[in-house]
């Protein structure tokens, strides 16, 4: 059987300051980050945007734990994987949710900009 990876890297803005909690031997930030694409519809190529909160939870062990970055309105690139949640409330209903858990987050590398191909001359031999 193939192995199949459970990892998700994204960049975003954070959209508030992260709820940070303390434990005896380990920290837990979680923040919601805004992630958007844009997408081209219908034949006439408008442009739209797509947008979404993803909520999103940090682990650090105390000794390492930094969570300055995680501010509201900063762009930052998270890595980490999916993690599945059951849990039974007290009227005895179920519920379930996806956490996205962060193994680094970081301030995004930019990339330069991609630039138009310039268009050459066509390499078309004329008929004499």
């Amino acid at each position: 059987m193939k192995k199949v990876e459970n990892t998700f890297a994204v960049t975003g803005f954070i959209g508030k300051d992260a709820e940070i909690r303390n434990f005896a031997t380990s920290s837990v930030a979680r923040f919601p980050l805004a992630i958007s694409r844009t997408e081209k519809r219908g034949e006439d190529q408008e442009e739209t945007r797509t947008s979404a909160f993803i909520n999103v939870e940090a682990w650090r062990k105390n000794e390492s734990a930094s969570f300055e970055l995680l501010k509201k309105k900063t762009m930052i690139t998270v890595e980490g994987y999916f993690k599945p949640e059951e849990w039974t409330d007290k009227e005895g209903k179920k519920h379930n949710r996806v956490v996205f858990v962060a193994t680094k987050f970081y301030e995004p590398v930019e990339r330069p900009e991609k630039k138009e191909k310039p268009q050459g001359k066509s390499k078309t031999k004329k008929a004499a």
